[in-house]
């Protein structure tokens, strides 16, 4: 039952991306960064080196709000707590207990890497707005040597796709 949960909030962070943009996600555009999106990334960097020096995966994120000023900071600290201590996860909890929905609808989440599932289920659970980040999990995988499988096609692919717009039908 988690584990459909999770996979639904994750497609719902898909389709909401997707309709902000209005594009399909083959279509997304990944070089749509303005410069204010690489200053903000940037500081997400120093916030990764910040955790590599203490010892933990170089992850760091950062919340904006609408006004464009930074509200939030984080960085990786699995080392120093537990596993779940990634900086998505920090700042998803920060925004629910600091934000109104309505803030957390207009702020954005700007991090170093793409997120895990669990980090997304937790930004789509609280209500963040737009997600900005500098490296896909594709392209991590990849640095360190990882096979990365997917995505499926097929009849599995087909019944995937069945339940989530029988889901979406149900909410509209």
């Amino acid at each position: 039952m988690k584990t459909k949960l999770l996979s639904l909030v994750l497609m719902a962070i898909l389709i909401a991306s997707c309709k902000s943009t209005q594009q399909k996600p083959s279509e997304m555009n990944k070089n749509n960064l303005t410069k204010k999106d690489l200053a903000h990334l940037e500081q997400c960097v120093v916030l990764a080196e910040i955790a590599l020096e203490a010892g933990d995966q170089p992850f760091g994120s950062i919340l904006v709000d609408d006004e464009n000023k930074i509200i939030a900071d984080a960085r990786n600290r699995v080392n120093e707590k537990t596993v779940l201590a990634h900086p998505e996860i920090k700042l998803a909890q920060w925004a629910a207990e600091n934000l109104t929905a309505e803030e957390r609808k207009n702020t954005t989440m700007y991090t170093s890497g793409e997120h895990c599932p669990m980090c997304a289920a937790a930004h789509g659970w609280v209500g963040i707005g737009k997600l900005v980040y500098l490296s896909s999990a594709e392209q991590l995988g990849g640095w360190l040597t990882v096979e990365v499988k997917g995505p499926a096609s097929g009849v599995l692919l087909k019944k995937i796709k069945g339940l989530h717009q029988d889901y979406y039908q149900q909410k509209n």
